[in-house]
């Protein structure tokens, strides 16, 4: 049972934590002492705890430095990692279990280096006032129990605040990416920042420079896939961080949107944002679908241009917004896979809208799940999501008009293995027929029988190999 702060913490939130601490962090808490250490669960882990929200990986902290941490769990761990030593945590799996053992440490940056320097401490009071936020701040002794809260984290967890343990110009100036944690909190927790917090953010937004962009893209991405996205976007943007690690979504608030549905394209980004959100599967976060809406439009700003009839076009943003996300998501150090997919995604958001009211051949239908590939389904939400119009008539007839593009492709896909979509005749089959070895020409004839096939479906071998033949007559 906790031994203090109990004006903030009842007798069932005691129940609770003593219920959900895993036995095998007493059995470690026990471990320590008797080897005469301290051990507290700390941070995001009893904060989940309090939330209900607990999973199978424990933060702990202790007085004992590093290397003595693995002399303590060498022979009681199933396996031990050091891939963070570096700044004073030890991993540990212990069955199903994931810890985190980390020294009490305070740290800061160098005004001109983006790493920060770590310094141990000896009492966990001290390494709780260097935490990010008061919610995050709290602490249980092991194996005692003892509840430690010296700076009203369980006060501000009701209250659903996020609230430095310090100044907030000092918290953030020791690590200036937790101003981009306090967003990202605000989507995960969908919690309220501390008025002087947000005014911090505001003032110190260019220290976020500092920061290496691998730890803002994991910030960054966190946030997306966070519970309440646009809360924490709208908070960067406010504060003007976004200005220095997502400058391209700022830049969205002044240019209107050329159907003057929205106030500007920045909220009809945040609305296509939450639409793709609310087509996710199973609850779990789509990392490149969401992406995909955030960044979809980012190339209006530089597309856009004033016609006749005081009329906006944005030609072709599409393509210079495929080509500005995968320059920021590579300066981001996004892995490839993930920066090719979300800029495929946001060239081909409009190519639904070529569809009209059903005026593709089959033909055209089959390049559309042909570019589209294994995107496809994300394509489906993506292009549904960004239908933001306020007129019901209007939404319903692009609805309807989707829904038939969605049934045309199924049905091709029943006919024709449309997913897996390739020429009828192989590398080997174009060699025989040709009577020609490998080289550029298999290439270029086995193109040519994937256009064949897109436009005119399957048609059999026989039909396929006297077109062949015909095609390499003409280009001889």
């Amino acid at each position: 049972m906790f031994r203090n702060q109990k004006d903030l913490c009842s007798l069932s939130d005691s129940i609770e934590i003593s219920r959900k601490i895993a036995p095998v962090a007493n059995e470690l808490g026990e471990l320590f002492a008797a080897r005469g250490h301290e051990l507290a669960l700390v941070g995001g882990s009893v904060r989940d705890i309090l939330l209900g929200r607990i999973g199978n990986d424990l933060d702990l902290t202790t007085e004992a430095r590093p290397e003595r941490v693995l002399e303590l769990v060498r022979d009681w761990a199933d396996s031990v990692w050091t891939i963070g030593i570096d700044f004073g945590t030890v991993g540990v799996r212990k069955g199903g279990w994931l810890l985190e053992i980390t020294t009490y440490r305070s740290e800061s940056y160098d005004p001109k280096s983006r790493k920060p320097e770590v310094m141990y401490g000896e009492t966990l009071e001290a390494d709780l006032e260097r935490r990010d936020f008061a919610v995050n701040a709290m602490a249980v002794r092991l194996p005692t129990h003892e509840f430690v809260d010296p700076y009203g984290g369980m006060r501000d967890l009701a209250a659903g605040l996020l609230r430095t343990p310090g100044t907030p110009e000092q918290s953030f100036d020791d690590d200036p990416l937790r101003m981009l944690r306090a967003a990202r909190f605000a989507s995960q927790l969908g919690f309220t920042v501390a008025p002087e917090a947000i005014a911090a953010m505001t003032a110190m937004a260019e220290r976020i420079e500092i920061v290496s962009a691998e730890r803002i893209r994991d910030e960054l991405d966190k946030l997306i896939c966070g519970a309440h996205p646009r809360e924490g976007l709208r908070l960067l943007v406010d504060t003007g961080l976004a200005a220095h690690v997502l400058p391209e979504l700022p830049k969205l608030r002044l240019e209107i949107d050329e159907h003057h549905r929205h106030k500007d394209v920045y909220e009809h980004t945040l609305i296509v944002l939450e639409q793709a959100i609310a087509q996710e599967e199973d609850g779990k976060p789509d990392r490149i679908l969401r992406w995909a809406s955030l960044m979809h439009d980012v190339g209006k700003p530089k597309t856009r241009r004033h016609e006749e009839g005081g009329r906006v076009s944005f030609h072709h943003h599409e393509v210079v917004g495929a080509q500005m996300t995968k320059k920021r998501m590579s300066e981001l150090k996004f892995p490839k896979d993930v920066v090719s997919d979300v800029a495929r995604l946001v060239e081909l958001h409009l190519r639904f809208h070529g569809y009209g009211t059903g005026e593709w051949t089959d033909s055209a239908v089959r390049r559309y799940v042909r570019d589209a590939g294994p995107l496809l389904d994300r394509l489906h939400k993506l292009t549904r999501a960004d239908c933001t119009t306020r007129n019901k008539r209007k939404a319903q007839a692009l609805s309807r008009t989707y829904d038939q593009l969605e049934e045309r492709i199924s049905r091709l896909a029943d006919e024709e293995e449309l997913a897996k979509i390739r020429p009828e005749l192989d590398g080997n089959e174009i060699q025989r027929i040709l009577g020609v070895g490998p080289g550029p020409v298999i290439g270029k004839a086995y193109k040519f029988l994937l256009e064949l096939r897109l436009d005119k479906g399957l048609i059999g071998k026989d039909a396929a190999t006297e077109a062949l033949l015909a095609w390499s007559r003409e280009s001889a």
